[in-house]
């Protein structure tokens, strides 16, 4: 139960505010000072004709819809880092559903608006997460906050031969559409729109910045550890077709859709399993356990985020981006690898995503001469699969003519003696301030926060919704000669970026789509 539903009362005299939607009336709550808005359908039901398809308009309704509780998560796995999440039974197939805190639904208030897209690795995850309750964004920013579900795993990113790519991308798009569309009514302005997400979630921004279908539907954009893993076709089509055997189906939406999603989710956990024996077919996404990554498809998705923007495909929005310190971390801890990287695994790691292959392996043991077997397997990592990626995206963007403003997160998190350090997901709980919801329970004991933790979130908060109501978050935005960053510690600074060693190995890396190696 998150914060927000526990409080969930309506107004003393029976009744909660009232806004009309283009499909129709949705009541909300007041909740301390908020108006709350759960579960409207911004999409029709993606299951019987529409399973696997583009999302279509929402069937529109009479009467006054009660928007009290979240909207039935979309399908997913419900294990992730050896943690089961506890999922809410679901209600009905209303999985594309949007939220909305407001401080006050007046169409006159022209409100920014900030629409939270979440992570997962693309295959778990929805917006009725404790970790994501929005309160205090919006009422001490005094914005307007959205959060939506999109489809994950099987039903929103693999690739069928006879059904669109990047399904969930598209449920995103619909979502911000609804936005376009409605926010006025709930007090928000529509033309200072911020989409912002973390890791998959931050995948995805990228991803919509690059795409055309998205343009127009927001101003600007927040990058929280951008995963460098976006797919090619053959690639997505090679991993479809293991996950439809898995199945025991064929590839294809036809097929597939006699299944019930359950059982898909259960196919694609498996196949995670699996994964890491296929390292000389799928390459560097083989040991991640993740089959599902935005496709590069030629039209959902035409180009690489770093391609679209050092073309100049963004130049108009303005872009806040950044990443953790020790981003994998978080994942070495979880799997239980500290004391357990021997030499030969490092080195097989460096040359695995260290560019240049054994280059970079000795490029890095150069780089970082005093660095443990154990530091380098997870230095590598966290610099190929967010560090890098989130620091390039600025420099195209600089690149495209846009202006990108860079931060990094280097507090390291209390929980268990402070070996998560500055890990991945940290800044969830730092920014939302649930520092007792989802992971922020393990990085925070007790759920408390400390007294530095809670300096951390009113800065990260204040430079956030300053963002959005400005596109300036406080700092100076990022070139190629100065790199100033936004290092955001105990006590935050600006300072040139923390990571130069690791930066030069990588300077002229292209992040091309994964692909099939044979």
């Amino acid at each position: 139960m998150t914060t927000s539903e526990s409080a969930a009362t309506p107004d003393t005299d029976g009744t909660g505010p009232v806004v009309r939607t283009a499909s129709g009336a949705v009541r909300g709550l007041r909740e301390r000072g908020l108006s709350v808005f759960r579960g409207i359908p911004f999409a029709r039901p993606p299951v019987g004709e529409d399973r696997f398809r583009a999302p279509r308009p929402p069937h529109p309704w009479d009467g006054v819809r009660e928007a009290y509780a979240f909207g039935t998560p979309p399908p997913q796995e419900t294990g992730f880092l050896g943690r089961t999440a506890q999922l809410p039974a679901p209600k009905d197939d209303d999985w594309l559903t949007v939220n909305v805190w407001t401080p006050d639904p007046d169409p006159a208030a022209g409100r920014p608006v900030m629409v939270w897209i979440y992570g997962g690795a693309f295959k778990l995850g929805h917006a009725g997460q404790p970790g994501y309750d929005a309160q205090h964004l919006a009422r001490e920013g005094d914005v307007v906050v959205v959060t939506l579900n999109y489809r994950v795993g099987m039903e929103g990113f693999a690739l069928w031969a006879d059904a669109p790519a990047n399904r969930g991308l598209l449920d995103q798009v619909a979502a911000l559409q609804w936005v376009q569309e409605n926010i006025a009514a709930f007090g928000g302005a529509p033309d200072q729109v911020t989409v912002f997400g973390e890791s998959a979630g931050a995948g995805s921004v990228a991803a919509l910045l690059a795409m055309d279908r998205a343009r127009g539907l927001f101003r600007r954009a927040v990058a929280q550890s951008v995963p460098g893993t976006f797919f090619s076709a053959d690639l997505a089509r090679d991993l479809a077709a293991a996950l439809a055997a898995e199945a025991g189906r064929e590839p294809t939406a036809a097929d597939l859709a006699t299944v019930a999603p359950q059982r898909l989710t259960e196919a694609g956990a498996a196949l995670g399993t699996k994964m890491a024996r296929y390292t000389d077919r799928w390459g560097q996404v083989a040991p991640t356990t993740v089959p599902f990554a935005p496709v590069v498809d030629g039209e959902i998705l035409p180009r690489t985020p770093w391609q679209a923007l050092a073309s100049g495909a963004a130049r108009d929005i303005d872009l806040l981006v950044g990443h953790n310190r020790d981003e994998y971390r978080l994942f070495m801890v979880m799997a239980g690898l500290q004391d357990k990287i021997t030499e030969e695994l490092a080195s097989a790691t460096l040359r695995l995503y260290a560019p240049g292959g054994e280059a970079g392996e000795l490029a890095y043991r150069s780089a970082f001469p005093d660095a443990t077997a154990e530091q380098l397997f997870e230095r590598v990592q966290t610099d190929w699969l967010f560090a890098m990626p989130s620091l390039r995206l600025a420099e195209a963007q600089h690149t495209g003519g846009g202006r990108a403003h860079v931060y990094e997160l280097a507090w390291p998190a209390p929980g268990s003696d402070g070996e998560f350090g500055a890990c991945h997901a940290l800044d969830i709980p730092l920014l939302f301030g649930t520092y007792g919801a989802d992971l922020g329970a393990l990085l925070f004991p007790g759920g408390r926060p400390t007294p530095q933790a809670e300096r951390l979130t009113s800065f990260f908060r204040r430079a956030w919704t300053t963002f959005a109501r400005t596109g300036d978050p406080g700092w100076p935005a990022h070139d190629p000669h100065s790199r100033l960053v936004q290092v955001l510690d105990a006590e935050p600074q600006v300072a040139p970026y923390p990571g130069e060693r690791a930066r030069l190995i990588w300077e002229g890396y292209d992040f091309t789509p994964s692909r099939l190696l044979r």
